[in-house]
């Protein structure tokens, strides 16, 4: 997806998660998705992507497939540069800290993801570059 149709259906995804409290049909009728508002690292400006996530226990793991391509998405050079940013789940907002997880760990998520989800499975075959798996941990507001 070009870069246009990519910011049109990030919008068209942004408005029906809002105006139904956090559900989205089509593709993703019944995955967990989220919103995550990260500052732009070159613009300062806020950011929302939508995006699926694994809920682990109290953990909130956000993955940088950008759907296989071979450049990581911009939400997570903007967590690069600054790890704090807003979550929404549901109807829920709150601040949130990005912690990237490495090794067996980073592994282990995502092969549950890949799993669960089997697109996934897709993006990681399709690139060289590792995906990178986010830990979002709620922080005070």
């Amino acid at each position: 997806m070009d870069a246009k149709r990519t910011l049109e259906f990030n919008a068209r995804n942004i408005a029906e998660f809002r105006g139904s409290g956090g559900k989205l049909g089509g593709a993703f009728e019944g995955a967990p998705v989220l919103l995550l508002t990260t500052t732009g690292a070159k613009s300062g400006q806020p950011r929302t992507s939508p995006m699926m996530y694994l809920p682990e226990g109290e953990r909130i793991i956000v993955f940088a497939s950008n759907e296989g391509k071979d450049n990581h998405p911009s939400w997570y050079h903007n967590l690069r540069a600054n790890p704090s940013a807003t979550a929404e789940i549901g109807t829920e907002t709150f601040p949130v800290t990005a912690t990237e997880i490495t090794g067996t760990e980073h592994d282990r998520l995502y092969d549950i993801q890949a799993q669960r989800y089997p697109g996934f499975a897709g993006y990681r075959e399709r690139t060289e570059r590792v995906i990178p798996v986010i830990e979002l941990t709620r922080s005070a507001s």
